[in-house]
């Protein structure tokens, strides 16, 4: 060990003693061959793909949640059940008219038999007699004015006045549908913190692994006085290069799959199941936010890659003191 410090002392020595004009030349204190790079970048690539790749998948499950409350939000329903000797076609008519005078309303309308049939089709199946049935009918009311509408007072009118009408303002279908979507949420952000945990290991282990490399070096220049920041600093730049271009491609990769998610269930339109799916998550798009938060993780990938591995080199220099 002693000969190959003896060794390095002198090759920094003569190095600075070289003319000025060959310091382009020298070589630099973390070489590119010292690193496993490419595995180092495609293990980044594959991080930030997964991770985007789940923002871009919550994006779209959290804007569908959105746009199902809202759907929900602007109708509520007159439910009118049979009663032995009660006329229910006249009762709707009657929940009808009611609904159509309350403040808010755009416009109220009873649900045919055919309507109620194709309703409850999925579960009693096709050519049903509903006429045989205490099946409930509905009345559809849509609301314009969300502010100026008061559904408690819709319901005490239509328990008053329809015998057998109740109101249901979806208010539970809405408390699910937020709690799933915050659900998702909440899941997306535990496995993104999963892949930066085994982002920031790999970093560890592959800086770790270039100091054992360069471990002679290192130790010269630490006991020759170098700062630990001006050392850690030459594999802060080294590692900032590995995270920009495995963030990159990772993004990416993200954003091109998930667009070409779009395209194949776009073209997929009139196919068995694609319908469903149209219903359930809407156009299948990413929201610009999506894209932005993409491009913010390719950039927290890049600077966490070159922090994490400045942080692992003072950690390793300071055990030399």
């Amino acid at each position: 060990m002693k000969t190959a410090v003896t060794k390095h002392i002198r090759a920094v020595t003569a190095r600075k003693a070289r003319p000025r004009a060959n310091a382009a030349n020298a070589s630099p204190i973390v070489p590119p061959q010292a690193i496993a790079g490419r595995t180092l970048v495609l293990v980044i690539a594959i991080m930030t793909f997964l991770a985007g790749f789940t923002i871009a998948v919550v994006s779209v499950i959290d804007r569908a949640a959105d746009a199902w409350a809202s759907d929900i939000g602007r109708e509520v329903t007159i439910e009118v059940r049979p009663l032995d000797g009660v006329a229910i076609n006249g009762e709707v008519d009657k929940a009808v008219a009611l609904a159509q005078e309350f403040p808010g309303v755009g416009g109220a309308r009873g649900l045919s038999d055919a309507e109620t049939q194709r309703l409850l089709e999925p579960w009693l199946g096709p050519g049903t007699d509903l006429s045989a049935l205490p099946v409930p009918r509905l009345v559809i009311v849509s609301i314009d004015n969300a502010s100026a509408f008061d559904v408690k007072a819709l319901a005490d009118a239509v328990g008053k006045e329809v015998r057998g009408g109740s109101v249901d303002d979806h208010a539970l279908w809405v408390d699910r549908l937020s709690a799933m979507a915050s659900s998702m949420v909440f899941a997306g952000i535990g496995l993104m913190t999963l892949m930066l945990v085994a982002l920031v290991l790999s970093v560890v282990f592959a800086t770790r692994a270039a100091m054992a490399g360069n471990r002679d070096v290192i130790e010269v220049l630490h006991f020759c006085g170098a700062e630990d920041r001006f050392i850690a600093g030459q594999f802060q730049r080294r590692f900032l290069l590995f995270g920009v271009e495995g963030g990159a491609i990772g993004g990416a990769l993200a954003l091109l799959a998930m667009a070409i998610a779009a395209w194949a269930i776009g073209g997929s339109a009139g196919r068995p199941g694609a319908d469903q799916l149209e219903a359930l998550f809407g156009r299948f798009e990413l929201p610009g936010t999506a894209y932005g938060l993409v491009l913010a993780l390719v950039v927290a990938v890049a600077l966490l890659t070159a922090l994490t591995s400045r942080l692992a080199v003072r950690r390793s220099l300071s055990a030399l003191d």
